[in-house]
């Protein structure tokens, strides 16, 4: 029997620039709109173009999106908040204390941290973004995949 999905879920980092959008765009693809999902982060940011590039190769247009913080939100009734970095759990469990709502921490490494050419900055990126899809498909399962 699958476990129940959850109907919101919102995920966070540091700038809402790589590691939430890449796992509000993961989760979507898998999910559709039967989830609905949202990301921020804890400090305003900018979109890095190294999650648009490696994004895109998996078929995820992240192209259009702009990082908001936790003060952008205009709902908080989420399921469930995973948070990505150590600063956003810090918010995520300060956003939580009066809503009934589960809080996951999934620390991700930060691919910016990485230097060299363009493609070993790349394939961090790219590390990154599977580790989530692998986060995502075992938390959340998309319909018809059994749960391990």
């Amino acid at each position: 029997m699958q476990a129940e999905l959850p109907s919101a879920v919102l995920f966070c980092c540091t700038f809402n620039a790589i590691r939430s959008p890449m796992a509000e765009g993961i989760m979507k693809r898998l999910h559709g709109k039967r989830i609905f999902v949202d990301s921020v982060g804890v400090k305003p940011g900018e979109l890095d173009p190294f999650v648009v590039a490696v994004m895109d190769e998996i078929g995820v247009d992240l192209s259009r999106h702009r990082p908001r913080t936790f003060d952008d939100l205009e709902d908080s009734s989420f399921d469930v908040v995973v948070s990505l970095s150590p600063e956003a759990q810090h918010k995520a469990v300060d956003l939580t204390r009066t809503i009934a709502c589960d809080v996951e921490y999934w620390p991700t490494f930060d691919p910016t941290l990485v230097e060299g050419s363009r493609e070993a900055r790349l394939e961090a990126y790219r590390q990154v973004r599977d580790e989530l899809m692998r986060h995502i498909q075992k938390r959340f399962p998309p319909r018809g995949l059994a749960r391990e």
